[in-house]
């Protein structure tokens, strides 16, 4: 059962198929408490990275202050981690559909957004309730994962049908509702259909 989500991004500029996928992964899957990794690639700036689910919070902690830092070093970059409670944002997740949470997505999706607001909120202070039916309508939404962080700041994980689509809500849309919560914002957008065959080998409920 997830109950940790881990973010990573490297601060690097490959393409995606100049990643040596298939001989990261076993060790990547390999480590304590890994349950799946769907693999991320910046759109415009090919930056590397990815979502991942572990079986514990000690163990998500784990891999992003032993084992993910180690790797990095190697390749003498610098690199973004985060922490996120899944078992509080279970119900909120499902509710959109999240595959993380057994939610069949209708389509492969052909883009990813991460974003993350620069507050401090408990979970239970969040109106998802209220928040949920309004990101339904978005063009081209399949899913959301709500994002709860170690320090409560909020954040997701959107699967989207098309680029397009998410480019819209991420440079047009996302930014309006940080507006009203008068926070700074962090927001990435991610080509899924180039990380499908190397997520696939990682279990990633977005490919299934």
């Amino acid at each position: 059962m997830t109950k940790a989500f881990v973010y990573t991004e490297v601060q690097n500029s490959v393409p995606f198929g100049q990643i040596p996928w298939a001989k990261r992964n076993p060790v990547i899957s390999s480590q304590a408490g890994f349950i799946s990794k769907t693999w991320l690639s910046g759109l415009g700036n090919n930056s590397v990275g990815g979502i991942y689910s572990f079986d514990s919070m000690e163990n998500a902690q784990k891999y992003v202050t032993e084992f993910f830092p180690k790797a990095v070093s190697k390749q003498g970059v610098a690199h973004t981690t985060r922490i996120f409670d899944a078992v509080v944002t279970e119900e909120a997740s499902r509710d959109m559909n999240s595959p993380h949470f057994g939610g069949a997505i209708p389509t492969k999706p052909g883009a990813f957004v991460y974003t993350e607001l620069q507050i401090t909120l408990l979970f239970a202070d969040v109106p998802w309730q209220e928040r949920n039916p309004v990101l339904k309508k978005i063009p081209g939404l399949l899913s959301k994962t709500w994002l709860s962080g170690v320090n409560n700041t909020i954040g997701g994980f959107y699967a989207f049908d098309t680029i397009e689509n998410a480019k819209h809500f991420a440079i047009e849309e996302f930014p309006k509702t940080a507006a009203k919560m008068n926070a700074a914002v962090y927001t990435r957008i991610f080509d899924a259909s180039v990380v499908e065959e190397a997520s696939r080998g990682m279990h990633s409920p977005f490919f299934q």
